[in-house]
């Protein structure tokens, strides 16, 4: 059963708010994501994957192109060769950005108060 493939919620069945914003940018990596996109601007994939040192190529990968079917992160394949794929925050991507700063703010003054405070 280790190799069963989790399949992900149908946001359409989702009846409440609180789920669905959940379902979206829930996870471990997607807000990671989303933060870097928001500060650092259009990043290439390796660029995303240096940013983050502990995701697999894979699950990079799967966590934006689930980013991208929710309309949060935009992907723009360049006709190149070598072909170049960029990510950027779409509008509602961005709109995520004051709460993703919040979230941060409230991750510090925890960590300084709380969690290092030994």
């Amino acid at each position: 059963m280790a190799n069963e493939v989790k399949k992900r919620i149908n946001l359409k069945e989702i009846n409440c708010h609180k789920e669905l914003t959940l379902a979206v940018i829930g996870g471990k990596w997607k807000l990671i994501i989303l933060w870097h996109l928001g500060l650092e601007g259009v990043k290439r994939f390796g660029e995303l994957n240096r940013m983050i040192p502990h995701i697999t190529q894979k699950m990079l990968t799967n966590q934006l192109r689930e980013l991208e079917e929710d309309q949060l992160v935009q992907r723009v394949v360049y006709p190149e060769v070598p072909p170049r794929v960029e990510y950027s925050l779409t509008p509602y991507g961005e709109s995520l950005m004051p709460i993703l700063k919040l979230m941060y703010d409230w991750g510090k003054d925890y960590g300084e108060q709380v969690v290092w405070t030994k």
